[in-house]
């Protein structure tokens, strides 16, 4: 299935039924006065999360959402039936935005979460709502009310606790190929990964985090070049950021610590919070780099980084990937122990 992350729709909901005009007639009981019932209310139309879809694609070709219209109503007071409301499924992580305003009206972040995104119109009054004593045969009624019309932007931003940074073939897929069972496509050109993976990270029976690895960026990412930007806000939701650098590029003239300082200006660039959450640096292949050379190189690199955390691994063999593992359990862990303080 192709991966989708927006889409735009129309949700038009359904216009309330008008009220009758109607009078009682039965033998033996003249000027048996109004009887008109209302109207029955338009459907609404509701977003729902649902954690089994993974994708807006369902969305994609079918942007055209209408509810059904009120009836109307009928005489003996009898009230027109409602439109049955609509329900929309979405996948969990979903926003939902007004094109029109842009506010936003919903963030489907867990799952069975319902959102109202167009509200059905009410039904129109039937005459009997309108006699008095001066009044007695009333031919009034009210129409039913129009619903709620609305142009939608829809993004996904999917759910994961750790998000992977770096260059096309920094080694990310590799990376989460070796600490979960995600098997993302792997080879030596850019631009391997061409949507989101998600893997699930068992650190032990009752502990595990999920891992997300976008598209590798590219100077100019901000503006466009490259995959990755359309993937950046994937990572918006994630609570730590893992950046890998790959110590030993194919290129000679390469300088890994200017290719990461490039990345993490395309970071600010596209958005300052992001910018600002926790990141480490993962200094991966280093199985490439000749053992005596491996200090050297590490600490020149750590210098010009200036990370908060710094590994050294090697994401085809395994090395360092493990203490990687538990270390990033242990900073969610204590993140999530600090917001549930803060709640209570």
């Amino acid at each position: 299935m192709k991966f989708f992350d927006e889409a735009r729709i129309e949700a038009l909901a359904g216009d309330g039924g008008n009220g009758a005009v109607s009078f009682r007639r039965e033998k033996y009981i003249p000027l048996g006065g109004p009887n008109g019932g209302d109207g029955g209310k338009g459907a609404s139309i509701w977003a729902i999360a649902d954690r089994n879809l993974n994708t807006l694609i369902d969305f994609r070709y079918t942007r055209v959402f209408r509810g059904q219209k009120g009836e109307n109503g009928h005489g003996s007071d009898r009230y027109g039936k409602g439109g049955e409301d609509m329900e929309l499924r979405m996948p969990v992580g979903t926003v939902i935005t007004d094109s029109a305003t842009g506010e936003t009206i919903a963030d489907l972040d867990t799952d069975g979460k319902r959102a109202l995104i167009a509200k059905g119109g009410i039904g129109g009054l039937g005459n009997s709502h309108f006699k008095s004593s001066t009044n007695r045969a009333p031919r009034q009624n009210t129409p039913g009310q129009e619903g709620e019309k609305r142009e939608l932007k829809l993004e996904l931003k999917v759910l994961a606790d750790i998000g992977l940074l770096g260059l096309p073939n920094a080694g990310k897929s590799t990376f989460i190929r070796a600490v979960s069972a995600a098997k993302p496509k792997v080879a030596d050109y850019p631009f391997t990964t061409l949507h989101p993976n998600l893997g699930v990270v068992r650190v032990d029976d009752n502990r595990s985090f999920v891992i997300a690895d976008i598209p590798g960026l590219i100077e100019g990412a901000a503006e466009g070049a490259g995959l990755g930007h359309r993937f950046l806000k994937h990572l918006q939701r994630t609570g730590l950021l893992l950046h890998l650098v790959d110590i030993s590029p194919f290129d000679p003239d390469a300088d890994p610590a200017q290719d990461a300082k490039a990345i993490l200006k395309e970071l600010k660039k596209y958005d300052e919070a992001l910018y600002k959450k926790p990141r480490w640096l993962l200094i991966n292949k280093i199985d490439l780099v000749p053992e005596d050379e491996r200090e050297a190189r590490v600490a020149a690199l750590v210098k010009s980084y200036k990370p908060k955390k710094h590994f050294v691994i090697s994401a085809i063999s395994g090395e360092g990937c493990r203490e990687v593992c538990y270390a990033v359990m242990e900073h969610l862990e204590h993140q999530r122990a600090a917001h549930e303080k803060a709640d209570s």
